[in-house]
C-alpha cells in the first residue's frame, strides 16, 4: 500500500469513528437493524439459492423474524416480569436461609466476619421495597408515558428497526459488493480476505454461540419447570446468558437454582434433581449444541467478548455495546495477521535464529588449521 493510501484509509477510519461518536444518540435503530439483517442474510441467501427471488426471500425471513420477536415480547416478557416480582418477594427468605445455614459455615470454616454481609440492612431494604415492585412491563410503559419525548423516541425506534432491517436485508449483498469495488485495487484482495475472516469469526460467535446460549436457556428453563421450580424461566434464561463464558452458566445456574429450590421446597433432595438438569444441559452443549451450531469455526475468546462489550459500553454507551463484537472480530483478525507477519519478518528470525559460533577444539594444533582439505579431512575421520 502506498503512503498516500495509508493516509487516506486512516482519514476514513477517523471520520467514521468521529461520526459514530457524534451520532451515537440516533444510531441505535440503524445498528439493531444492521445486526438483524446480518444474522438473517444467510437464511435469505439459502432461500434465494432454492429458487426464490431476493425480495420474496427477504419477505419470508422478515415475516418469520417479526413473528418471533412479537411472540417473544408477548409471551416471555410478562412471565419474566412476574417471576422477577416473585423473586423479590422471596428474597427475605433467601437471606434468612443464607444467615441460618451458609453464614455459620463460612464463619466456622474461613473466619468470615458476619458484619461484613450486613444481613439486617439488606432484609429491611427488601421488606420495604418489594411491596412497591409491581408488574415490570406496566412500570416500563408508565415511565415512558410520562414523557412525551420518550414516547416519540420509543415509537420512532420501534418503527425504524423493522424498516431498516428490511431494506438492509434486501440490499445486503449489493452493498457488500459496492463497498468492495470502492476499495483501492492494490489493497482490495487483502481487505477482502480480512473481511471474510472477520465474518467467519463474528459468524462463529453470533450465529453459533448465541444460538447455543439460547438453546441452553431453553433446556435449563424446561428442565427446571419439569422439576417444579416456580422461577424456572428466569433462572434458565440467566444461566443461558451466562453461558457466554464456558461453564459460567453452569456454575451460576446451579447455584441460583439450588438456592431458589431450597427456598421453595425446603427439601435438600431437590438439589439432586436441579443438579441433574444442569448436568444434562452441559452434556447436550458438549456433545450436540456446540458441534452442531458452532462446529470447528474459530470464535471470539470469552474474555475478549466480555472486555469488548464493557469497553464499548464505557466509550459509546449502548451503541458501543452493539458495535463491540464486530469491532472485536476485526481486531482479532488483524492481530492474527500481524502475528503471522511478525513470525515471517526479519526481526523475528534475526532475534531467534542468530547463528551460534562453533566451539574451537583446543586440542587441535595451530598448524593443522592451515592445512589443505586433503590433509584435514582424513585426520577428522580418524578422530
Amino acid at each position: 500500500m502506498l503512503q498516500y493510501q495509508h493516509g487516506f484509509m486512516l482519514a476514513v477510519g477517523l471520520v467514521i469513528g468521529g461520526l459514530v461518536y457524534l451520532l451515537s444518540p440516533i444510531l441505535t435503530p440503524f445498528l439493531v437493524g444492521a445486526l438483524l439483517a446480518y444474522l438473517a442474510d444467510p437464511i435469505a441467501d439459502r432461500l434465494e439459492a432454492a429458487g426464490c427471488s431476493r425480495t420474496s426471500a427477504v419477505i419470508i425471513v422478515f415475516v418469520a423474524l417479526t413473528l418471533a420477536l412479537i411472540t417473544l415480547l408477548l409471551v416471555l416478557l410478562p412471565q419474566l416480569s412476574y417471576q422477577i416480582k416473585v423473586l423479590v418477594e422471596r428474597a427475605p427468605q433467601l437471606l434468612q436461609l443464607f444467615e441460618q445455614q451458609l453464614l455459620p459455615w463460612l464463619v466456622n470454616t474461613f473466619g468470615v466476619d458476619p458484619a461484613t454481609f450486613q444481613i439486617a440492612s439488606l432484609r429491611r431494604l427488601l421488606v420495604a421495597e418489594w411491596q412497591t415492585t409491581g408488574d415490570l412491563l406496566a412500570q416500563l410503559l408508565g415511565q415512558i408515558s410520562r414523557s412525551g419525548m420518550a414516547v416519540a423516541t420509543w415509537i420512532a425506534n420501534l418503527v425504524l428497526i423493522p424498516v431498516v432491517t428490511f431494506y438492509l436485508l434486501r440490499d445486503w449483498d449489493v452493498m457488500v459488493e459496492k463497498i468492495g469495488h470502492l476499495l483501492p485495487r492494490s489493497i482490495e484482495p487483502r481487505v477482502a480476505l480480512w473481511a471474510r475472516e472477520s465474518d467467519e469469526v463474528l459468524g462463529a460467535f453470533m450465529k453459533g454461540q448465541l444460538l447455543v446460549m439460547l438453546a441452553l436457556g431453553t433446556v435449563y428453563s424446561v428442565g427446571l419447570w419439569l422439576v417444579g421450580l416456580d422461577l424456572a424461566l428466569l433462572v434458565g434464561m440467566i444461566a443461558g446468558l451466562a453461558s457466554i463464558v464456558p461453564y459460567m452458566g453452569f456454575i451460576i445456574g446451579i447455584l441460583v437454582a439450588g438456592a431458589v429450590a431450597l427456598m421453595q421446597f425446603q427439601d435438600p433432595m431437590i438439589l439432586v434433581w436441579v443438579g441433574m438438569v444442569f448436568v444434562v444441559g452441559q452434556m447436550l452443549e458438549g456433545m450436540l449444541l456446540t458441534p452442531l451450531l458452532v462446529g470447528d469455526r474459530i470464535g471470539l475468546h470469552p474474555v475478549a467478548v466480555i472486555f469488548a462489550i464493557m469497553a464499548g459500553g464505557q466509550l459509546f454507551g449502548f451503541v458501543g455495546v452493539l458495535l463491540a463484537l464486530p469491532i472485536a472480530a476485526v481486531i482479532m483478525v488483524l492481530l492474527r495477521h500481524l502475528h503471522d507477519d511478525y513470525k515471517n519478518s526479519a526481526l523475528y528470525h534475526t532475534a531467534h535464529s542468530r547463528p551460534v559460533p562453533e566451539p574451537v577444539d583446543d586440542a587441535v594444533p595451530e598448524h593443522d588449521l592451515i592445512e589443505t582439505d586433503e590433509q584435514v579431512t582424513p585426520s577428522r575421520e580418524h578422530d
